[in-house]
């Protein structure tokens, strides 16, 4: 049986920083409230302006990050973690300060939204250069076990003093995990085509990534989206905001260890608008239900709305690191695409929740008009975002909008034996592909057995089938750097050495076996 060792290796730097970036986050950016500052400053007009300030911030910070990587590409080569820790500390000194000067308080909460929101989205940013720039089985396993150790971390602050917790997170904690990006960011290699990448050189190869994957962020967006008009009613109420923060990041905990369990069995493919469809009816359901239920119904609504999106978000930090890998793209480039979108309508959400309670058109309790408001979006997106199901399953984008989560290489045991195998690990389907010929065939059986990713497997066939280095990058619209990064890759993983090789093992394949196993699948 297949397995990855993020379940028996010990947390590394990156995945314990990212932990504690996530739970320390959670305190500020989450949920709708502070947990430890005083209830007695989180009135309505303070909680309202501070979130709105790092809401719009937040989201600016990334759409400005795509537009300065795209036009500037030079500074983001470079990993400016003190560009991210001095806002950030800054927008904690002035939270903390608004604690102690009551009259002072509404200005310095816009003053630590606005620094909060843009140090939190540069560390971000930061986190994923860092993923995206590692090998897919690490940088996927720091991004799932970090965000697994996550919530643990967070309820872990909970032993500790309010007022002794709230000086921790500008003075050690955010020092520590900025410092283990300091220290995991010097083994990163700055050659790969990612980083040296001039997207004004090529920018078709820019567009046609943006056209590829909108649909997956306006997907996830409507979480988001559905998040935001939660927060807003979580802000009426601070007692419920807490709340929804430890619902929401238990529930964090258990989406995490289901999916580094089910990693470890079996590969996945996971495509974020076939999710977003089958999730769509079980979410509208569940905000007709709200005015049923009323307050009783708020919290665990919001705390499971919010665990979906916060997976959510971890999804899209892989599929951009896998986008950025695949396609050799700057990874803030993308990630700042992605997340600008997510972010502006989770932005979206939360102002129109705000303005649907304060209309008070169904009376003094706003869950009638909240959910029928939040409905009426959610369909409104989903029309606009799948295109019709016929759109939604085309195989360009479905293909483009796959994340893969692949367990190792192949065994030893069975690396060179001729005529091999490719016996699917337990509650793993078998390639279900149309095959050309008898090396498509044997293409993907060396897929299956030595464990490449899909582009790995296209850019693998259309080097036997003769195509050269500028003939690939000018099919798959990317540059030759990524191209010869890919080769490399292939090779690492064949183990061997130059292209003759390459077609030697291909041809030691047969392609009965394939046929033969899908035969013995319909028998069973």
């Amino acid at each position: 049986m297949p397995q990855l060792s993020a379940l028996k290796t010990k947390p590394t730097i990156s995945s314990l920083g990212f932990a504690l970036f996530l739970a320390v986050n959670a305190t500020a950016v989450w949920g709708g409230v502070f947990p430890f500052l005083p209830l007695s400053i989180q009135t309505e007009s303070f909680t309202t302006a501070f979130f709105l300030a790092q809401s719009l911030i937040f989201a600016l910070s990334y759409l400005a990050s795509t537009l300065g990587v795209y036009f500037f590409p030079d500074p983001a080569r470079r990993f400016l973690v003190w560009a991210a820790g001095v806002p950030y500390f800054l927008g904690w000194c002035a939270l903390i300060g608004a604690a102690y000067l009551k009259a002072f308080a509404l200005p310095l909460a816009v003053a630590g939204g606005v620094f909060i929101g843009v140090g939190s989205a540069g560390f971000y940013m930061a986190w994923q250069r860092l993923f995206a720039s590692q090998k897919p089985s690490v940088g996927n396993r720091d991004m799932i076990v970090g965000t697994f150790l996550a919530p643990i971390i967070y309820f872990a602050l909970y032993l500790i003093p309010i007022a002794v917790t709230v000086f921790l997170i500008p003075l050690v904690f955010m020092p520590l995990f900025a410092l283990s990006i300091v220290l995991t960011s010097r083994t990163v290699n700055l050659d790969q085509p990612m980083f040296r990448d001039v997207p004004r050189e090529h920018p078709s190869v820019y567009r046609q990534a943006l056209a590829d994957y909108w649909r997956s962020a306006f997907s996830i967006g409507a979480f988001a989206l559905s998040c935001g008009v939660m927060r807003a009613l979580a802000v009426e109420t601070p007692e419920v905001g807490a709340l929804v923060n430890l619902l929401s990041m238990g529930s964090m905990l258990v989406a995490a260890g289901a999916l580094m369990l089910t990693w470890q069995l079996k590969s996945l493919r996971i495509n974020i608008s076939l999710a977003f469809r089958v999730l769509f009816p079980f979410v509208i359901s569940a905000f007709l239900l709200l005015p049923v239920f009323g307050n009783g119904f708020l919290a665990p609504f919001t705390g499971a709305l919010y665990a979906i999106y916060n997976c959510a978000i971890i999804l899209m930090m892989i599929q951009c690191a896998q986008a950025s890998r695949d396609r050799g793209i700057n990874p803030v480039f993308i990630y700042g695409f992605f997340a600008g979108i997510v972010y502006m309508l989770h932005d979206l959400g939360y102002l129109s929740g705000m303005l649907v309670i304060d209309l008070n058109v169904f009376g003094p309790q706003p869950f009638t008009a909240i959910a029928l408001f939040t409905v009426y979006l959610l369909a409104i997106m989903y029309f606009v975002g799948q295109g019709g199901f016929k759109q939604a399953l085309s195989p360009n984008r479905a293909r483009a909008e796959h994340i893969e989560l692949i367990p190792t290489a192949a065994t030893p045991a069975t690396r060179h034996r001729a005529s091999a195998s490719v016996d699917a690990a337990p509650g793993e389907e078998a390639p279900q592909k149309e095959f050309r010929d008898r090396l498509s065939k044997q293409c993907a059986m060396v897929k299956k057995h030595y464990k490449l990713s899909d582009r790995e497997a296209e850019i693998m066939e259309m080097m036997a089938r003769g195509d050269t280095v500028p003939r690939l990058a000018q099919k798959l619209m990317v540059s030759e750097n990524t191209v010869r990064t890919h080769t490399k890759r292939i090779y690492t993983k064949l183990d061997i050495h130059k292209k003759q090789e390459m077609l030697d093992l291909l041809s030691s394949f047969n392609p009965r076996a394939l046929h033969e196993e899908g035969k013995s699948d319909e028998g069973a």
